[in-house]
């Protein structure tokens, strides 16, 4: 019989993280010396690419 290999999950360390609000209920998370604009706009674009309309 097989053993089934367990899978770690570490979580991100937020202090070396920042956050950014995007709308009143979704926030996420950015290194540190990223631009905070960019990082909107992309996740805007890629939600809105998905989006059947």
């Amino acid at each position: 019989m097989y053993e089934k290999k367990q899978n770690i999950f570490k979580s991100p360390d937020l202090s070396k993280l920042k956050e950014v609000i995007i709308d009143y209920r979704t926030k996420i998370y950015i290194a540190l010396d990223a631009d905070v604009e960019e990082a909107r706009k992309r996740y805007q674009n890629r939600n809105s690419s998905g989006r059947i309309k």
